[in-house]
């Protein structure tokens, strides 16, 4: 029944979230704001909502490791699963803004998460993020789309091209009379489904004998990161890849920042199983990204690396389960 239910829980966080995305662009569409403040915000935020809701009800549930392990796991996969199977169909360019602002900026705030919530190592605190650290991050985040604005401005040709691609919806031209319902049973199907999903997941973590953090890492991080997934899928087949780029270094950046940062300030995260080995692949991952671009073909990620970073995670999974 679990496992059911573990599924029903999943299916509930991603219909919801795909519906709640698509009322809330197409009710900002008739409220006439750009497409390019859409895609920042609405796209990038709704398409994230499965880990947020999980992360923001974990943190509710005094269950720190599953959240910080959600974003933690979501991370990995994103990078190393998700980018590394695009590669390997469809080898794809790396481009400039993404060189010089995304990807480094992505390592940064890895850093920055991995020095804030390991408290432990000063004697007498636990490993957490306080409502202060989680303020910061979303102060970090706020500052971050600022920064993306302005350079929109500056160059609006290269600064988040696919924004404008990406705010669409298959609800555009609807009633808003069918269009608020929709997106306030969506969310309320999103806080169900996060429920249930994470209910589910912490029963069988029990049953399997795996502590909350590896079973977040695991199948509750990959089960949030399947948008993610399909994407990247979807444009590599449609040889569009670059968009699967775009959406895991701005999902990424989401569950760092926005994630995070609201679930810590909900409610403080206090972490046990989460250890630095698992911070530092998250790390490890965000840095191998950044040396895509000057290894084999320069700023390029071929299908050597995808298969480099397909086999790194799955050695970390069979790690995680040995341990």
């Amino acid at each position: 029944m679990d496992y059911l239910l573990l599924i029903v829980g999943l299916g509930l966080l991603l219909l919801a979230a795909n519906y709640l995305v698509d009322s809330s662009v197409a009710i900002a569409q008739r409220a006439k704001i750009s497409n390019f403040i859409i895609g920042l915000t609405i796209v990038g935020i709704g398409t994230s909502s499965p880990e947020l809701f999980v992360s923001i009800k974990s943190a509710l549930s005094d269950s720190g490791d599953i959240a910080m392990g959600n974003v933690i796991g979501s991370n990995i996969a994103n990078i190393f699963l998700i980018l590394g199977v695009t590669a390997i169909i469809c080898p794809f360019a790396i481009e400039r803004l993404q060189r010089i602002r995304d990807i480094p900026f992505l390592i940064f705030m890895s850093l920055l998460v991995m020095a804030i919530a390991n408290d432990s190592i000063v004697p007498g605190l636990d490993s957490s993020l306080n409502r202060l650290d989680g303020i910061v991050l979303l102060l970090v985040f706020i500052g971050y789309m600022g920064w993306v604005v302005i350079q929109k401005g500056k160059d609006p040709k290269k600064a988040l091209q696919d924004a404008d691609e990406e705010a669409s919806s298959s609800l555009t031209g609807k009633s808003l009379w069918l269009l608020w319902p929709i997106a306030l049973a969506s969310l309320v199907l999103l806080i169900y489904g996060g429920n249930l999903f994470l209910d589910s997941a912490k029963k069988l973590a029990a049953a399997w004998g795996m502590s909350e953090a590896a079973i977040a890492i695991t199948i509750v991080a990959v089960g949030t990161s399947l948008p993610e997934l399909v994407t990247a899928v979807i444009a590599a087949s449609k040889h569009n890849p670059q968009l699967a780029l775009g959406n895991v270094i701005g999902s990424n950046l989401f569950n760092l920042m926005f994630i995070l940062g609201a679930a810590s300030t909900v409610k403080p995260l206090y972490f046990q199983s989460i250890n630095i080995i698992d911070y530092t692949v998250m790390i490890v991952a965000a840095f191998m990204l950044y040396m895509v671009i000057y290894t084999f073909k320069k700023n390029k990620f071929d299908r050597v690396e995808g298969i480099i970073f397909f086999a790194a995670y799955v050695a970390y999974t069979i790690y995680l389960l040995v341990r």
